[in-house]
């Protein structure tokens, strides 16, 4: 059974998508950006971007039944790559024990505030297999 899961941005809804999508006990989590929802705004600085992305897709992880340490795959998305260090700094207290596959291209986002924009899959269970 297929489960569907928001996090409430309004984006969801105007494009059509899905924060994450659980089917069976995989985890796909959609490209999340450092958009603070609480506030309805994206920082400037790009560490905060990464944390509150980071935060947003722990949240839908959480409501699939899974967390963090169930990622097994990762890819990151940077427009700027003078901003490598300060992001890495962040990702590194985060899977530093985890150790997902990942990726990491240099690209353009669809606004030019997003800064970094993160896409994880989990299978749910993995962090304690």
């Amino acid at each position: 059974m297929v489960k569907w899961i928001s996090s409430g941005s309004p984006f969801e809804a105007r494009i059509g998508y899905s924060r994450a999508v659980v089917d069976r006990d995989m985890v796909y989590v959609s490209g999340t950006t450092g958009y603070d929802y609480a506030k309805m705004e994206m920082p400037d600085d790009v560490s905060d971007q990464t944390r509150n992305a980071l935060g947003t897709i722990e949240k839908a992880l959480k409501e699939a039944g899974s967390g963090l340490r169930d990622i097994v795959r990762v890819r990151y998305y940077l427009t700027d790559m003078a901003d490598y260090d300060a992001v890495v700094e962040v990702l590194g207290a985060t899977f530093s024990e985890i150790r997902p596959a990942a990726t990491m291209v240099v690209c353009g986002l669809t606004t030019p505030e997003m800064k970094i924009e993160i896409e994880v899959t989990a299978r749910i269970g993995a962090g304690s297999s």
